[in-house]
């Protein structure tokens, strides 16, 4: 039998966390609800184009990674029509902030075989 991993993503809630969330997480949250979250969602996890390769799914993405990307997008070095607009809403602190929030997303993967979970942090 194969093994199933069943992914779940753990988001800060809204109300319990918001009081222990850095300036940097709050923002970061703030810009994904009212920016990000058509598309890749509160949590990173595409929520358009049926959750295809369209809009790719960045839970938990490397901070640096997102940074250098947002700010290719934003130069026109990277060529997207949605993203380029997107990114330039953007101050350099917001795609700082935003990419703190999506790295800080934790996953943890259940093996029904072993009946464990584990948690990866980025």
């Amino acid at each position: 039998m194969k093994k199933f991993l069943i992914l779940i993503i753990f988001l800060f809630s809204p109300s319990s966390f918001a009081e222990e969330l850095s300036k940097e997480m709050q923002n970061g949250r703030l810009k994904v609800k009212t920016v990000c979250v058509t598309c890749h969602g509160i949590n990173g996890q595409a929520t358009g184009a049926g959750n295809s390769v369209i809009i790719p799914n960045i839970t938990a993405q490397e901070k640096n990674y997102m940074i250098a990307r947002l700010k290719a997008y934003k130069a026109g070095e990277i060529k997207h029509p949605q993203m380029t607009v997107v990114a330039q809403m953007l101050s350099e602190q917001d795609i700082n902030d935003v990419a703190e929030w999506y790295s800080k997303i934790k996953i943890q993967i259940f093996d029904p075989e072993k009946k464990n979970w584990r948690q990866y942090n980025k």
